[in-house]
């Protein structure tokens, strides 16, 4: 059993997304949640101190996040079609 403490925020939606970073990978678990909430005071220090983590659980930072929008930005570069492309195959979807 491990217990962890995270600080999240319920949107204006009602919804509460929490990203866990753990190691606990494609397995089955039991949480327990215990809401409090935060005066704005303790919102505001630890929004600043915050650490996000990614969808592997790992932290983002500056440097991570710099990183993986180049690396989208040359997928785009790689899989980006030209105009005439597009409208040949529109075309060639039309005759069947």
């Amino acid at each position: 059993m491990e217990t962890m403490k995270v600080r999240s925020h319920i949107g204006a939606d009602g919804i509460l997304q929490i990203q866990m970073p753990t190691d606990f990978k494609d397995t089955s678990v039991e949480v327990v949640l215990v809401v409090q909430p935060l005066s704005h005071q303790e919102t505001a220090a630890s929004e600043s101190t915050q650490v996000q983590y990614n969808a592997w659980g790992k932290p983002t930072t500056k440097k991570s996040i710099s990183h993986a929008i180049a690396l989208m930005r040359q997928l785009r570069q790689e899989v980006a079609l030209d105009k005439t492309s597009i409208r040949e195959m529109i075309e060639e979807g039309r005759r069947f």
